[in-house]
């Protein structure tokens, strides 16, 4: 193919999730060969269904896809899908190719290299830690040499080591790659052009420049287009007035008031539809279970993974009420297993009679993907509320109709705020967060950074991304991954 090329275009494509539930209206964009495109929009506005329309999972109730006749495709998905997490590294590689290949070995050898892995074949996937799932995740694609690569959320997960080695290779990159990230500074240093997907108007946004000139440009735009309107509400105003005065005169008077009529209906017309933001959630409070005090969580050992191997560490952490822990260590050190540990209360760490444990982990197993939206909310606690829980899941941008739908259709960073809501309605007496930024929107992120700055119960944070975690209050660091 010839740079420069259009390898994929999106003539009026419209696609709705069953019946009432439109996500594109007559989408029109192309990518040319060898772009870096970032695709930005609002949780649950659409994005993994462009990639979905893209591979041909998903198809359009009008308008087409056009791709290049002959390139080939492939996606590194946001999570692991749960029937494949008890695959080997060998069969979830080999569940990548439609026929047998004889050389996988030294393939996945060469492409666990890439992502810097090192793995035995034989072992499962479900053993793999967030960050090291994640970079199974992007091998799975690379492993299949696509013309177009796309990448859904690729630094959830990962550590800076990580993030800076993936930034590398797209940096090096030399084929078209198509990113779906909340990540700037990730994104800022290889994307060149941005498809913007508006969750109101349901239509994407083609723009020249990287995630923040995009952002810029953005907000450039709504603050010119709203001083436009003022000016124009305040003159519609005055002619209005005027017309009203005038009519009341009678006679010639009339025709005077009828024209200025006339030119606020010409000026009304010229009001431009301002570009709706992205909604953010509204600041919340996470309450504390109130009758706890003192100690809550003790931890006196831990287990550390090293070349695949368990090792157990002794320790002496006590958190108490009103102190946030946070757990540091590069990824498949072990933070997530020291994490689920203390949360079923297993060996090595023990928590206070009585207390509420809230945990946030994250791939949402603590949700139900069979439950509604409403049933996982009230089934929280058998003392809330109604009112309470529609006014708290209002707050997380959880409408009537998001309330009816089961959790496994939500997208990622809906899962997300659902898991979020049901840590308010619990009221916990400990919190354990295990990446709380995977998957959103990053207008979410400053809100739920004070939310967790204010929680005033004992709290346990695993985050890697440390513009949010300096927003947040952390009495003491465990770095499990310290010699």
């Amino acid at each position: 193919m010839a740079n420069d090329e259009v390898i994929l275009r999106f003539d009026k494509v419209s696609f709705e999730y069953g019946h009432n539930h439109p996500i594109l209206d007559e989408v029109d964009f192309s990518v040319r060969n060898g772009w870096k495109v970032t695709l930005m929009g609002q949780n649950g506005a659409g994005k993994s269904t462009i990639f979905s329309l893209i591979t041909g999972a998903a198809h359009p109730e009008s308008g087409s896809v056009h791709i290049t006749k002959g390139m080939s495709i492939a996606i590194a998905r946001q999570v692991i899908p749960r029937d494949e997490l008890d695959l080997t590294v060998r069969e979830f590689f080999e569940k990548c190719f439609s026929k047998k290949v004889y050389d996988i070995d030294p393939r996945i050898d060469e492409v666990l290299e890439v992502v810097n892995v090192k793995a035995p074949h034989d072992r499962i996937v479900r053993s793999f830690s967030g960050g090291q799932q994640a970079r199974l995740l992007l091998a799975s694609a690379l492993i299949q040499k696509p013309d177009l690569l796309l990448l859904d959320e690729p630094t959830n997960n990962l550590d800076k080591a990580g993030i800076a080695h993936l930034t590398q290779f797209l940096m090096d990159y030399k084929k078209t790659c198509i990113v779906i990230s909340h990540d700037a500074q990730f994104l800022n240093a290889f994307t060149k052009g941005v498809l913007y997907l508006d969750i109101h108007t349901r239509k994407i946004e083609q723009y020249v420049g990287n995630y923040t000139d995009v952002v810029a440009d953005i907000a450039a735009r709504i603050e010119k287009e709203n001083r436009k309107n003022a000016l124009l509400a305040k003159e519609i105003q005055e002619n209005k007035d005027k017309a009203n005065f005038f009519a009341h005169k009678g006679g010639q008077m009339r025709l005077v008031a009828k024209k200025m009529r006339e030119k606020v209906e010409e000026m009304e017309e010229q009001i431009v539809d301002v570009r709706k933001e992205d909604k953010t959630i509204r600041p919340f409070v996470i309450p504390a279970q109130p009758e706890v005090v003192g100690e809550i969580l003790k931890i006196h050992a831990y287990t550390i993974f090293k070349d695949h191997k368990p090792v157990t560490k002794k320790a002496n952490v006590s958190v108490k009420k009103n102190q946030h822990l946070l757990l540091s260590g590069p990824n498949g050190i072990g933070k997530s297993t020291l994490l689920e540990s203390v949360a079923k209360g297993g060996k090595g760490s023990s928590i206070a009679e009585g207390v509420r444990v809230g945990y946030y982990r994250q791939d949402f197993s603590t949700l139900n993907f069979d439950d509604t939206v409403y049933h996982a909310l009230a089934s929280v606690k058998e003392s809330v509320g109604e009112e309470e829980l529609r006014s708290t899941a209002a707050g997380f941008l959880i409408d009537e109709t998001l309330m009816k739908k089961r959790i496994g259709t939500l997208s990622e960073g809906q899962k997300g705020l659902v898991a979020l809501a049901q840590l308010v309605l619990l009221r916990p007496g400990l919190l354990i967060l295990d990446e709380p930024t995977n998957h959103m929107n990053f207008r979410h992120l400053p809100v739920i950074a004070a939310a967790l700055n204010k929680y005033d119960g004992a709290m346990v944070l695993v985050s890697h991304v440390p513009e949010f975690v300096a927003q947040i209050r952390i009495d003491e660091e465990l770095n499990i991954g310290k010699e």
